[in-house]
């Protein structure tokens, strides 16, 4: 048997701060109290004047395999995840093909087996004509059903009234919504055209994908959740306008949540002079005002999720203009860093920054056994020194893309340890080589 002490730490879990030692015991927690004595054989992490957390769960990704490896893959991407103290995550639809079938989406789960870092499950996606699918699959098989109901990366948009119904009406799991009003979008994507020709300035993005097109979107997937009683979990929102929609209940009161992005509390439109497509996302990062109230969401309850929606596209690809340019940014390396300096400046405390990041995701997907640091579930585990910084240069980006939106910029903490099922799988700012990550096992049913 494999053991594992990690002595001396300030566990941030379940609302509280404590310090504690954590005996792993192959790939579980076997005891959690003060002054283990470590048995014999055991590794030994003195974990003295930092932070254990359980390992962030991303509920939304981008990984890009099958078919746009150029980009990333899941083998890269999940290694970056796992620097970055993200054990588990669900990959999105929208690659090739897509995996808008059950067959397509058991092919997706065998190529991630051995080759994922962290834990990982798949969403099922929806389109105007696979109600049969969605229909058909069984709980546990996907994370969720993830239904575009606004055009963005891939060709996935449905927008058939009769369609999103049924989707509402007969999915056994979770859907997950990207919502904006595609004609809204477009309609603005005319009158940016006529103004400014194929060269549109990266500031009138936020514009272009408006708040009006958000709130008209996701107003609509509310009605029709509630319509159908449905469990309906609203991605990446952007704007103060849709806050007021969202209960400020604790998520166990819920059937309808949401979600923000790290990149959405840490942007805002003063960036794009600076960074132009680099962060050219859907929905857009928009003003400092939206950015405000997404924090006070986040502090009311609102919000349920933090995620990333990780999105890596080269950097070729992103030297385009306005309407060539993809969107999308890779992030999941320094999410959580993101998250403590927003702890840092006193925007959010630490211990809400576990339960959006770590914990939610366990309990709105249904995630058996992880997401809590807890005697008998799976040892997923980071520690995070607040207390030594980090630059983002492009030698230390691990993205298969090779660049960050971050670079340049010192974070106020440090990934130091990331532990999966009881595997360090990162320590002392590398990589140990370690393919530890394991297929999820979803458990909520409508």
């Amino acid at each position: 048997m494999n053991k594992l002490l990690i002595s001396n730490a300030r566990l941030v879990n379940e609302g509280e701060i404590r310090d504690v030692d954590v005996l792993v015991e192959d790939d579980r927690i076997a005891h959690i109290g003060a002054q283990i004595a470590a048995p014999d054989g055991a590794d030994v992490i003195d974990a003295s004047g930092k932070y254990l957390l359980p390992g962030m769960i991303d509920d939304q990704v981008h990984f890009r395999e099958p078919g746009l490896t150029r980009k990333g893959d899941l083998a890269t991407e999940s290694a970056a995840a796992a620097a970055g103290g993200i054990t588990s995550f669900m990959d999105m639809p929208n690659v090739n093909p897509l995996t808008t079938t059950r067959e397509v989406l058991a092919a997706k789960y065998e190529l991630a087996a051995g080759r994922c870092t962290g834990n990982y499950g798949f969403y099922l996606g929806a389109t105007n004509s696979n109600i049969d699918e969605i229909r058909a699959l069984q709980v546990g098989e996907a994370c969720g059903i993830k239904a575009f109901l606004g055009a963005s990366t891939g060709d996935m948009l449905v927008d058939d009234p009769e369609a999103i119904d049924k989707i509402f009406e007969h999915a056994p799991v979770i859907v997950a919504t990207h919502c904006e009003d595609s004609p809204m979008i477009w309609a603005n994507e005319d009158a940016a055209r006529e103004k400014y020709g194929e060269d549109v300035p990266l500031a009138e993005h936020p514009r272009i994908r408006s708040a009006d097109a958000c709130y008209a979107s996701s107003s609509m997937a509310i009605r029709v959740a509630r319509k159908h009683d449905a469990l309906l979990h609203v991605l990446h929102l952007t704007t103060e306008k849709e806050m007021a929609q969202f209960s400020p209940a604790h998520r166990s009161e819920k059937r309808i949540t949401a979600e923000v992005c790290v990149h959405h509390l840490w942007f805002d439109e003063s960036r794009y002079e600076e960074l132009g497509t680099r962060i050219k996302c859907n929905p857009a990062i928009k003003r400092a005002e939206d950015r405000q109230a997404l924090v006070a969401a986040l502090n009311e309850g609102r919000i349920d999720i933090i995620a990333t929606d990780h999105a890596p596209h080269t950097a070729d690809e992103k030297q385009g203009t306005y309407f060539k340019a993809p969107a999308g940014l890779p992030l999941v390396q320094h999410a959580l860093l993101s998250l403590f300096d927003l702890v840092a400046s006193g925007q959010i405390s630490l211990e809400l920054l576990v339960d959006r990041a770590c914990h939610a995701s366990a309990d709105i997907f249904g995630v058996q056994e992880r997401g809590y640091v807890r005697e008998g579930w799976h040892a997923d585990l980071v520690l995070v020194d607040a207390e030594t910084p980090f630059e983002v240069n492009k030698e230390n980006v691990l993205y298969k893309c090779g660049w960050s939106p971050f670079e340049g910029h010192k974070f106020s903490s440090t990934i130091d340890t990331t532990i999966v099922n009881g595997d360090v799988v990162y320590r002392d700012g590398k990589l140990t080589g370690k393919i530890s990550g394991r297929r999820l096992d979803f458990g909520r049913a409508r």
